[in-house]
C-alpha cells in the first residue's frame, strides 16, 4: 500500500519579491547604470561616449539603459543634477552649522571642492550647455544658479557679522568658485593628498591669501 505524506501545514514561501524588494533591487541597478554612466562621460567626454559603451561596461542591453535612465541627454542630465544637489546639501549643511560665518563659509567651501572631484562634480565641471538639450540646458542652468545663489548668501552673512571683508561679494563669489571648479580637471587620487586634504588646503590659500602676517 503507497504511503502519502502530505505536505507541513503553514504559509508557503513565496518566490517572488514583493513591491518593496523590486523597488530596492530597481534602485540598485538604476545606481550602478548612473555611476557607470557618469564615470565614462568624464573619463572619454559625453560625445564620446554611447550608450552602448555604458551598456557595454556593465554586461548589459543598450534597451536596459533606456529602462532605468532614458535617453543620452536624460543620462547626463541626471548626472549633472545628482552632482548639483550634492553641492545643494553642502550649502544647506554649513548654513546649519554653528560658529562665525567664516567657519559657516570654511565648510561649505571645502566640501565643494571634495565634490568636485568625485564622479558627479567632475560631470557638472565638465560639462557644457551646448551638451544639452535646451529644455535639459535650461535645466542644468538653473540648477547652478541656485549653487551660486548659496554662495553668494554664505559670503553675506560672513562680511554683515565682520568675519569676513570683501568688497564685491559677486566677484568674490566667481572668484572661489572658479579656482575650486578646477580640481575636477586635475586632481588625481594617486597624488600626493587624498581629497579632503587638497580642498582643505585650497581654501585655506583662498581664505588667508599669500601675503605673510
Amino acid at each position: 500500500m503507497a504511503v502519502v505524506i502530505e505536505p507541513a501545514a503553514g504559509p508557503l514561501a513565496s518566490p517572488f519579491k514583493n513591491r518593496e524588494a523590486r523597488e530596492a533591487e530597481r534602485s540598485v541597478k538604476r545606481e550602478a547604470v548612473l555611476v557607470a554612466a557618469v564615470r565614462m562621460f568624464n573619463e572619454r567626454g559625453f560625445h564620446a561616449t554611447s550608450l552602448d559603451d555604458v551598456a557595454a561596461s556593465l554586461g548589459v542591453s543598450k534597451p536596459t539603459i533606456y529602462h532605468y535612465l532614458g535617453t543620452k541627454d536624460q543620462v547626463l542630465l541626471e548626472c549633472v543634477t545628482r552632482g548639483l544637489s550634492q553641492l545643494r546639501e553642502a550649502a544647506d549643511t554649513a548654513r546649519a552649522q554653528d560658529g562665525s560665518g567664516l567657519d559657516r563659509l570654511r565648510a561649505f567651501l571645502c566640501r565643494y571642492a571634495e565634490i568636485n572631484m568625485a564622479d558627479f562634480g567632475k560631470c557638472v565641471i565638465r560639462t557644457g550647455d551646448e551638451m544639452l538639450s535646451e529644455a535639459s540646458a535650461g535645466q542644468f542652468r538653473a540648477l547652478k544658479r541656485q549653487i551660486d545663489e548659496a554662495m553668494r548668501a554664505l559670503i553675506h552673512e560672513a562680511v554683515a557679522e565682520g568675519s569676513v571683508v570683501a568688497e564685491d561679494v559677486r566677484l568674490t563669489a566667481f572668484t572661489l568658485a572658479g579656482a575650486l571648479n578646477w580640481p575636477a580637471r586635475w586632481y588625481r587620487e594617486s597624488g600626493t593628498f587624498d581629497a579632503a586634504q587638497t580642498a582643505g588646503q585650497m581654501v585655506a590659500i583662498l581664505l588667508n591669501g599669500l601675503l605673510p602676517r
